[in-house]
């Protein structure tokens, strides 16, 4: 019976792409927290509706609440409510793309 041939693994990833993430900070030290979730369920009692889906003339549900202008860990510009809307998951998830280029690219600065 003929042998199996060996298999090629190189010794360590060679692109960026086979590289291990960088170690990114839990939720809740972002400020996404306990504090975070009371506030952002607050804000959803009281703006239930997507407002790009409200401009486009549908009416869905808000489910995320996100920041119109990304904070990037700056703490007055992630508790600021006028900086705050409600979108629907499609919504939020196409936003976040465009704005990190692509899904799993975030910005890193």
């Amino acid at each position: 019976m003929p042998l199996r041939p060996g298999t090629h693994k190189p010794p360590a990833p060679t692109t960026a792409k086979h590289k291990p993430p960088e170690t990114r900070q839990t939720s809740t030290e972002r400020g996404y927290g306990y504090r975070w979730q009371q506030a952002r369920a607050g804000y959803l009692r009281k703006h239930p509706l997507c407002v790009h889906c409200q401009r486009e003339g549908r009416v869905e549900p808000a489910t995320e609440l996100d920041h119109i202008v990304p904070h990037r860990g700056d703490k007055d510009l992630f508790w600021s409510r006028e900086n705050w809307q409600g979108l629907c998951r499609m919504h939020h998830s196409r936003k976040t793309a465009a704005e990190d280029g692509g899904f799993g690219n975030a910005r890193r600065s």
